[in-house]
């Protein structure tokens, strides 16, 4: 979907795209976006597959994107975008808790981190100052992230902070109940190297078997979100 300002000429109006696979959601941050003067929202798309594709035909200067997607983890869509259209700079905004995700959105590529709930009040800041060069954290992650730069001696991540991009995406499909070989058909990768995904997983989290493994898995979705 399409749309253009008559009232500014094109070389002033950042264009912007909206991934997320949530039509309504996309459709009131698309009205937040266009009532703001100099930003428009030239194209959306409901999957990682579609949010690519469109990136690739529109060349945006932005791309809003969840990470939560039906396809693919937000998080790999941001490293693709990065790798190839460098030119589009990616927002992440997602209703999952920023202490987990926030770095890790940064690390994969990203300019900055909204949380959904304050898209509200913190998205329009957000998208002008990614767009200006720089990056966007809450209060509380700039100061966690600084803590941690600063600190005399960086403590090892443990637990779920420990796992890698790869790991937590297939701890969040063993939550859903997603089956090893249906995770490596989602994921274009091997059933072998999804078992050797699970393995380093329970390494990390001092999980001894499979079924412990799914409960485990299972109640961390429920408490993300907040059953």
């Amino acid at each position: 979907m399409q749309r253009s300002r008559t009232t500014q000429s094109s070389e002033t109006v950042k264009r912007v795209i909206l991934v997320d696979d949530h039509p309504i959601m996309r459709h009131g941050l698309a009205q937040l976006i266009r009532m703001e003067s100099g930003l428009d929202v030239c194209g959306e798309a409901g999957s990682a597959r579609e949010g690519l594709e469109i990136v690739g035909k529109l060349k945006p200067d932005m791309a809003v994107i969840d990470l939560t997607l039906p396809d693919k983890n937000g998080l790999e869509l941001v490293k693709d975008i990065r790798a190839m259209h460098p030119g589009t700079a990616c927002l992440v905004l997602s209703m999952h808790d920023e202490a987990l995700y926030g770095e890790r959105s940064l690390r994969a590529g990203a300019r900055g981190y909204v949380m959904k709930e304050e898209a509200a009040d913190h998205l329009i800041t957000a998208i002008h100052k990614v767009l200006s060069g720089g990056l966007y954290v809450s209060e509380t992650l700039n100061a966690r992230m600084l803590e941690q730069m600063t600190a005399p001696t960086r403590s090892k991540a443990a637990g779920i902070d420990s796992l890698t991009d790869r790991e937590l995406e297939i701890l969040e499909l063993i939550g859903k109940g997603v089956a090893t070989k249906n995770i490596a058909t989602q994921l274009s990768i091997s059933a072998r190297t999804v078992e050797a995904h699970r393995a380093h997983v329970k390494e990390k989290l001092g999980i001894t078997d499979g079924a412990a493994l799914v409960r485990y898995a299972v109640q961390w979705m429920e408490t993300r979100a907040g059953v």
